[in-house]
């Protein structure tokens, strides 16, 4: 019973889950675009090289077929493939991500010196370099 037990805890385990979720989605996801691809795209590829697929070309060596033409269709597929994955979901999640990401203010840690321009520490009462009594600001204040 204990390792049915352990078992049940790894199948429920939220990392499983979700990567058995993604494996379909994608599964799916790629039959959409492989259709998208083959029903769509090559046959424009096609009207306007005047062929839709580059099956039928292949050389003969020795009474052995290379299939050259089954490659390039597979690798133009492929290119076409890629580039409608990333203009159409990865370009428009970077830009939906990009729009989300909110960049706070930090808050400053040094300030001038009236007197003689160097940096300092926010909540310094005296400068470092000249020396010079200086005023404590208002938030050094706040924040002591």
């Amino acid at each position: 019973m204990k390792a049915i037990n352990e078992f049940k805890t790894f199948i429920l385990r939220g990392n499983v889950v979700d990567l058995a979720i993604a494996v379909v989605i994608g599964a799916a996801f790629g039959a959409v675009v492989t259709s998208l691809v083959n029903d769509v795209i090559m046959p424009l590829v096609g009207a306007f090289g005047g062929k839709p697929s580059f099956d039928q070309y292949y050389w003969v060596i020795n009474n052995s077929q290379i299939k050259v033409g089954t490659f390039l269709t597979a690798l133009v597929a492929f290119v076409i493939l890629a580039a409608v994955v990333f203009f159409f979901i990865v370009r428009p999640i970077n830009m939906l991500m990009a729009r989300r990401k909110t960049e706070l203010p930090v808050d400053p840690t040094t300030r001038d010196c009236p007197f003689c321009l160097s940096s300092i520490p926010i909540k310094a009462t005296r400068c470092a370099f000249c020396t010079s009594e200086v005023p404590v600001m208002a938030e050094a204040k706040v924040r002591a």
